[in-house]
């Protein structure tokens, strides 16, 4: 049985490797899998061997599930020190960090005091303004720690993706 290491980031490559020749096995099947002649034609059909695809199919299909296993394996062990949080701890602290700073750079964009320009209030001509219910300076503070805080742990996911590694045994498989 043969291991192959991989970082985070090589196993992620290596599976879309093994993922684009699939969809070209894939699209072999599709375009060659069955041919039209007019009647009384005759041709050679294309070149496609059922069982052989089938097997290669089933092939990259197996590695590809050994690797995503071990990956996500990996992620859910392996901690980032300066945080102490897993990968996948921070892969799902980037996802919620990422909806809050969409809240925040919309909050951010409201202005504290803007003048309705759509109507009067009744009939006595009055003019309206609509104001932030919050401190709207806060939220740009708010926002730009935020993004910062995103950027710094992005950063030791990726230091942490590009040098940690972890093996996989690959059976027969040969690269």
């Amino acid at each position: 049985m043969a291991a192959k290491t991989f970082t985070s980031a090589s196993a992620a490559k290596f599976i879309k490797r093994l993922e684009n020749e699939k969809s070209r096995l894939v699209a072999i099947e599709h375009n060659n899998s069955k041919y039209v002649l007019a009647q009384g034609e005759e041709s050679e059909p294309p070149t496609y061997d059922y069982d052989e695809i089938i097997k290669r199919v089933d092939e990259l299909d197996e590695v590809i599930r050994h690797v995503r296993h071990a990956l996500h394996a990996f992620n859910a062990r392996t901690e980032i020190p300066e945080e102490g949080i897993t990968i996948d701890e921070a892969l799902i602290l980037l996802a919620q960090m990422n909806g809050k700073l969409r809240r925040l750079e919309r909050l951010r964009a409201i202005d504290s005091k803007k003048r309705i320009t759509s109507g009067y209030y009744g009939n006595k001509g009055l003019i309206e303004y609509e104001y932030a219910n919050f401190d709207v300076k806060k939220a740009l503070v708010d926002y730009e720690a935020l993004y910062r805080r995103i950027a710094d742990l992005q950063l030791l996911l990726d230091l942490v993706n590009q040098t940690e590694t972890f093996s996989v045994e690959l059976e027969g498989w040969a690269d």
